[in-house]
Order: structure tokens, then sequence, then C-alpha cells
């Protein structure tokens, strides 16, 4: 027997299957069995129910939770996941007629978070958004959603008890969204500080487990977690990365998504997630493998409106080609690329992809630089796409053709006009 099972708890998944495709159902179901295995869960069932609608006493049918109640006690389960957000009543009705735990998905995604925060600024976050997320939940949720024991579900946000008065927890979320502005401003300095210097930023986004850490790991040779987990990493990274012409820009990795994000996660990871609205270039990345990327795509792109930054310019990356069965249909409404993040010459197609990309936001410039000008020289090696580098015997100079962005101070200096001709 594999040691790690021994502290594993038995979860039952509940999906009830109202007014979507069957095979969607079901890819929201292993989805869901994905998140428990995320925090090392073992599923030891699953039930399903089609109905045209919800029960709003119990979120399913009578005769199902009495079925249910049957499945736990034959599984000895621990708890019990719903695929879908439950209200107060309907989690305590169920505990009532199991005896078992009960969790729905918005914290079960909540409880993943809380594991995987690590920064300071990612527990704070975390920590408001299962406040929030408790707060209306707080009367007579009882023993139903209170895990004083441990387990998942049970990584509640610091030392606030969930039995704590209202009045507290209102007082907390103050306190923290008062911690959370420090932040906040100190990450807009920062933003605003790396665009007075004329940096150039790319953020990489996408559903979870697209991967988006591998990719910014073979890009910049960064040390960051990869796991074949959902949110395997959730703290926001950002590195350096050199392109093929020299140019050196700022790449930073987002949060994943997911479908149905819980709201209250997406207003306490607004800050982080607003690094998008500075980007100069939005690195998309799909995993084209999944049965359901189109799904997933959309749902990456409805974020990308919410947070207000469609209009910034996107790259797709249609990563994991080489897990890829069956028929493919890239979006075309956006320039992207088909790759594995495994595969060195698709590392480096992808490195000069984004370079092709940045440059259509360019102008180009031919400029003769002096073998005295040292300091011009090495400044377009690292702050523009040099395209051409040659040495002229006669004139004892370098001609030099490229692209620059036309807000860097080197456009002046490279003598380019506003329309981008010399």
């Amino acid at each position: 027997m594999d040691r790690n099972n021994k502290h594993q708890e038995k979860v039952i998944l509940v999906g009830c299957h109202i007014n979507e495709s069957e095979s969607t159902f079901e890819l929201s179901m292993d989805e869901l069995a994905g998140l428990v295995y995320s925090v090392d869960g073992n599923v030891v069932a699953s039930l399903t129910q089609k109905r045209e609608k919800v029960e709003p006493s119990t979120y399913i049918g009578a005769g199902k939770v009495e079925e249910l109640s049957v499945l736990a006690e034959e599984v000895e389960a621990d708890l019990i996941v719903f695929n879908d957000e439950l209200s107060t009543a309907q989690v305590r009705n169920v505990h009532r007629e199991t005896g078992v735990t009960v969790i729905d998905r918005t914290q079960l995604i909540l409880d993943i978070f809380a594991r995987r925060a690590h920064s300071r600024e990612g527990k704070l976050q975390v920590e408001l958004a299962q406040l929030s997320y408790l707060l209306p939940r707080l009367a007579g949720q009882g023993l139903a959603l209170s895990r004083q024991g441990g387990g998942i579900g049970s990584k509640g946000p610091g030392e606030t008890q969930l039995e704590t008065d209202r009045r507290h927890i209102r007082r907390r979320m103050t306190e923290i969204e008062k911690q959370l502005r420090t932040v906040t401003e100190h990450r807009k300095r920062y933003r605003e500080r790396r665009k007075q210097n004329h940096i150039i930023q790319v953020a990489l986004v996408g559903y979870t487990n697209a991967g988006k850490s591998t990719l910014l790991n073979r890009l910049t040779e960064a040390d960051i977690l990869e796991e074949d987990k959902l949110f395997a990493t959730l703290d926001p990274t950002t590195r350096q990365l050199r392109l093929s012409s020299g140019l050196q820009v700022i790449m930073s990795d987002t949060v994943g998504f997911i479908r149905d994000l819980p709201t209250s996660l997406i207003a306490a990871f607004r800050s982080t997630l607003e690094e998008l609205t500075d980007a100069d270039l939005i690195l998309h990345v799909v995993d084209s493998s999944h049965p359901e990327y189109e799904q997933h795509q959309h749902t990456v792109q409805r974020l990308i409106q919410e947070l207000q930054a469609e209009h910034i310019p996107q790259l797709l990356i249609y990563n994991k080609e080489e897990k890829r069965k069956g028929a493919f249909y890239p979006d075309h409404r956006f320039p992207s690329v088909e790759m594995s993040a495994y595969r060195e010459e698709d590392i480096h197609q992808l490195n000069k992809q984004i370079e092709k990309e940045l440059s259509k936001q360019m102008v180009a410039y031919e400029v003769t630089i002096q073998a005295t000008q040292g300091k011009l020289l090495s400044s377009i090696k690292t702050s523009t796409i040099v395209e051409t580098l040659t040495w002229e015997e006669e004139k004892q100079a370098f001609l030099a053709s490229g692209y620059v962005m036309a807000d860097s101070p080197l456009t002046k200096e490279l003598g380019v006009k506003e329309s981008g001709q010399e």
C-alpha cells in the first residue's frame, strides 16, 4: 500500500447535470476530481443526477440524498464535494442527512489557493476571498462548514474561526483591504517605474495547468515549480527574458484561470492580475491537448475582457502539441504558434515569434554608430530588436537597422521620426 494513501481523505463528488451537453458535464466533473487531487484527496465515488433545476433545500433530490448517505457509509467517506456553489441551507441539510462534512466547488478552490499562497500578498488576497465567501454563510452553518480537525476545506483564513461573529469578520476584512492597498500602491509604483524606464513587459496568462510555469522556466531558465496539478503555482513570478536579438523584456506569470473562478477570488487578486493591463504583449497559453481547450480559451478571454485588457496584442500559444489527439482548430483572430514546451526548437521558434509580435508595435530605424559610441551600441543591443549590425571598414563605424519602441528614449537618439521613417 502507498504510504501516502494513509493520509488521503476519501472524497465523494456530487454533480447536477443541468442545461449542458453530456461531454461538458463529464469534463466539469473530471476537473472537480483534478481539484481534489490537487489537495491530495482520494476520489472514491461519484454521484450525479440529471435535473431541470437544482433542489433548493438539498441541491439534489431527496432520493439522491438518501443514496448519497448510503454511499458515504459504504465507502467511509470523509468529505463530500459538490460541483457548484451551495447555499448554507443546502450544506447544512446534506450534512445532517449524511453525517459527512460537505463543501462546494468554491470552497475547494479557495482551499487550494490558501495552501499554495506563499507570499504575504498572496496570503492576504486568499484570506480576503475566504472571508467574503464566509460572511453571508455564517448564520446557522454549525458543523456543516466547520472543519476544526483539519483536512480539505479546513485551510481557514488565519486565526479567524468560522464561528466568529460578523462584526469581527468585517473588521478583519477592512484590515486586510487596508494592508492590500499598501501592497497595491507599491506594485503600482513599481509598474510605473518600469514604464518610466521604458522596459518592455510581456504577461503570461492561461487556464490552470496549461503549462505557463513550464514555459516561463524554459524561456527564462527560472526555477519555478512544475507539477501536473491544477493551480500548482499561485504566487506571481516576474523574470527577465533575453530574446534572440538580445532585446531584454520583463516576463510576468499570472495565476491560472478556471471556469467559474469564484468572484471573490477575482476581486481579491485584481491587483496581481492588473499586471496584465500594463503589458505590451499577452502570451495566452492553451493546453491544446485538452478536449475542452476551446472552452478554456473562451474562459480566459472573458477574464481578459473583465480586466479591460482586451486591447493589448495577444499571441496564442497552443502548448502540449505532443499530447494532442483528434481535430484541432486554432482561433484565427489572434496570431498563434503550435508547440511543445519540451522541444528546444519550439522554444527557439516561440522566442522569435514573441520578437515578431513586439516588432509590430515598434518603429523601424537605420543608423550609423561611430566606434566611439560604445554606450549607444550597447543600448540598441539590449533595448531594441536589432535586425542587422555590420562593421563598415571605410567609415570605421557600425551600420545598424532594426525596431525600437516609439516611446523609448533611444528613438530620438537614433533619429527616428514619428512616422517611423528616418
